[in-house]
């Protein structure tokens, strides 16, 4: 008995603390720090593969929209192949008229695509407006051979928006801003041309700008600059904004035909205006 005495626990109380003990060494060896790491890594990782694999794919869908609308580039045989694409409608505008920047125009259209316009012409290389831009100076862009890209940002947002700008962005003789009250989603506008879309997967964007974008045969101004005049005349980092309200009784009708001083007044105190490329 006495031996028996010294025995320091029985089997089952050994048994439970040799378990709780392998219990609390478990506990401490599972690596939940490396474990999280890692998993954020792997995570990190594929959210940055899936942003480069949708942006690549929308590079590569935007070229192939690109090669298939090149077919309605003009050529000798064919000066204006705007004419085989569906919808467009198209207007006789004289270039040259002249508006003052405290002047509005009753365009006829819109947005307009042609007709009296502001003396200096919007930044049109490839310049996409968060904000709505004055219309009488837009048309004049129009005027130097540029496509204007209209939107309703009411129905054009997102990932719609997106793909609607890389037709826009970076491009030469492109410009592209929203233009509230739109009658539908999507407006191209180049100088007497004009087509509406609904859906920013049209093929015919690529096509009309394809066709009219700096087309020779369809806009006034030939080798007329798409860079803006700067700070005090159009600073596209600032630009006039859009009037939503509709032109009063004062507003220069249709068949206006300028004021050789528009440009001076503009540039205020009788200063000599600059002399405008190709025409201005």
């Amino acid at each position: 008995m006495a031996s028996g005495s010294k025995k320091k626990g029985t089997p089952k109380k050994k048994s439970a603390v040799n378990a709780a003990r392998s219990s609390v060494v478990a506990k401490k060896q599972v690596p939940w720090g490396t474990i999280a790491a890692v998993v954020g890594i792997v995570l990190l990782a594929g959210a940055v593969f899936g942003y480069y694999y949708v942006a690549s794919g929308d590079k590569r869908a935007q070229a192939e929209r690109e090669e298939s609308a090149a077919a309605f580039a003009p050529t000798d045989k064919e000066p204006n192949p705007s004419n085989r694409i569906e919808g467009v409608v198209t207007e006789e505008y004289s270039g040259g008229a002249h508006v003052l920047p405290t002047e509005r125009v009753a365009y006829d259209k819109t947005p307009p695509f042609g007709g009296p316009h502001d003396g200096f012409w919007a930044a049109c290389n490839g310049v996409v407006y968060p904000n709505p831009v004055r219309t009488e100076n837009m048309v004049h862009s129009l005027e130097h051979g540029a496509v204007w890209i209209a939107y309703d940002p009411d129905r054009i947002q997102g990932d719609d928006l997106d793909t609607l700008k890389v037709r826009a962005e970076g491009k030469p003789f492109t410009m592209m801003s929203p233009y509230p009250g739109l009658d539908s989603p999507i407006a191209l506008q180049s100088w007497g041309h004009q087509l509406k879309l609904e859906s920013v997967d049209d093929e015919r964007i690529d096509q009309f700008i394809a066709a009219l974008r700096r087309n020779a045969n369809t806009y006034p101004e030939i080798g007329a600059s798409c860079d803006a005049l700067g700070p005090g005349r159009f600073d596209p980092d600032n630009p006039p904004a859009f009037d939503p309200a509709p032109p009063g009784p004062d507003a220069k009708p249709m068949d206006y035909k300028g004021s050789d001083g528009a440009a001076d007044e503009q540039m205020g105190g009788g200063q000599q205006a600059p002399t405008p490329p190709a025409g201005g």
